[in-house]
């Protein structure tokens, strides 16, 4: 079949399609999502737009009908987007974008008090084209938070111990991501249930050790050196890349965005894949979806990004690559206000996809 939004090609049996959300298959049942699955359970630390918020779009008045009375838009629900904030050092944000009907991408954040000591970010991303994957998105989650903010392993104190115990325990948070998920699903086996990617980065002082099933991708950005994608995706595009097609071409294709791994009641191989790296430098460590990497993939560019939307003042949303001088970085940026930046920007860039920006900042300031 064939999006008649985006003219994407679409899994057959698809309800959305995967590229633009937009519904291709109205006939398929589908379970409901109550409101309530919005709002259930917020999340530590989570900061949300309140009921009595303006619109959005235009600043009008919300009406207790939840639409606009200016520009008739619909408010803003907490889940399309949200933040997380556990420590200084360590924030995120999670965002509907503009084309999808809902915010499918999930995140759950923790840190210690202290600057660049112990940090979790956890990113998943909802399959467009599954019943419930926002449900599944956020359960896999905090699942996921929950299981590595319930053990420290230090193994035998050697780097190459503590990186075999902690790359154990991100199996047994993918294990409980991967249970919450199947809790989740309501659709059966062959009606596209529930699915959805996983990355999460364990930050222990100046050791990162890094898991991932499917396309969410996490980045080490130092201010010195050269940036580096720590994660390889488990995709079509990444396998035709493997193969030499230069990466531009394999990551525009129309098969693009097919993962090949993934959680969830049909997943072929929920283990994760896992790499390590011990930091020797000040820079960032940013965990997202493919909400913010479709529009900037290679790690040198998403850096010079990260550069200008951390300098001082207000940064340029064209496209990365468009010639000129980037700004000194800002090493004291707020990484809150760093990831609603890089949102925006993505969304100024079409915001085609939801989009999932989690980031902690090591060494000084």
């Amino acid at each position: 079949m064939t999006c008649p939004a985006c003219h994407s090609d679409t899994a057959p049996g698809a309800r959305f399609c995967e590229a633009c959300g937009h519904e291709v298959n109205p006939g398929m049942p589908a379970a409901p999502v109550p409101e309530a699955a919005d709002t259930a359970s917020p999340l530590d630390s989570v900061r949300v737009v309140p009921p009595a918020a303006p619109c959005a779009a235009c600043g009008g008045v919300v009406a207790e009908d939840g639409y606009c009375q200016t520009c008739g838009m619909p408010a803003v629900k907490p889940r399309d987007h949200f933040q997380e904030q556990p420590a200084p050092w360590v924030a995120g944000v999670c965002d509907r974008g503009i084309r999808h009907p809902r915010n499918e991408d999930a995140m759950a954040l923790a840190a210690d008090a202290a600057p660049a000591s112990r940090a979790l970010l956890v990113v998943c991303d909802g399959v467009s084209s599954s019943t419930d994957s926002d449900r599944a998105s956020l359960a896999a989650a905090r699942a996921t938070r929950e299981v590595l903010a319930g053990s420290r392993p230090r193994g035998a104190g050697t780097v190459a111990a503590r990186v075999a115990a902690t790359a154990g325990l991100l199996e047994s948070a993918v294990a409980a991501a991967n249970a919450a998920v199947v809790e989740t699903t309501t659709a059966t086996r062959g009606d596209n249930p529930a699915a959805c990617t996983w990355v999460a980065a364990v930050l222990d002082a100046e050791l990162l050790v890094v898991g991932w099933v499917g396309d969410s991708r996490a980045y080490w950005l130092p201010d010195a050196g050269a940036a580096t994608a720590l994660t390889v995706d488990d995709s079509w595009a990444a396998e035709q890349i493997a193969q030499g097609m230069p990466r531009r071409e394999a990551e525009e294709g129309t098969h693009a965005h097919a993962i090949t791994r993934w959680l969830g009641v049909d997943a072929p191989d929920p283990a994760p894949r896992h790499v390590s790296r011990e930091l020797d430098g000040p820079g960032w460590v940013l965990v997202c979806s493919d909400g913010l990497w479709n529009y900037c993939s290679e790690a040198e560019d998403l850096a010079a990004l990260v550069r200008r939307c951390a300098a001082v003042g207000s940064p340029s949303l064209a496209p990365v690559g468009t010639g000129g001088t980037a700004p000194e970085p800002d090493p004291g940026a707020d990484p809150l206000a760093l990831a609603e930046e890089l949102v925006a920007w993505a969304n100024a860039q079409g915001g085609h996809d939801n989009i999932t920006v989690a980031l902690a900042r090591v060494g000084s300031p």
